[in-house]
């Protein structure tokens, strides 16, 4: 369905790649539910979320958040700035009109 004899879209990892022993945020997270005697069978379900190959480190993230854009946004500035000074060359701002009569 929707392929196109291209193949499979996405290929599902095996389930056991994921261990919590790998992510050291997790395992703090494990240890801190194992002093109160607790354990959460799903926590390997959230190891992929720090895979820095698939989502980069935290550094990485708030970088590309940040300035994804940032040339494109100084682009605009600079043609907004060059076309307002254009504009203003060309139709001078008139003054007096009607603030006092100085």
């Amino acid at each position: 369905m929707g392929g196109h004899g291209h193949g499979e879209p996405y290929t599902v990892p095996d389930y056991r790649i994921y261990k919590v022993e790998n992510v050291p945020e997790l395992l703090k997270t494990q240890r801190a539910l194992a002093a109160q005697g607790l354990k959460d069978p799903w926590l390997r379900n959230e190891v992929w979320r720090y895979d820095v190959k698939a989502f980069g480190t935290e550094k990485m993230k708030l970088s590309k958040t940040f300035f994804t854009g940032f040339k494109w946004g100084v682009l605009a500035v600079i043609v907004t700035l060059a076309g307002t000074a254009a504009y203003d060359k060309a139709f001078p701002p008139k003054h007096g009109h009607g603030h006092g009569g100085h």
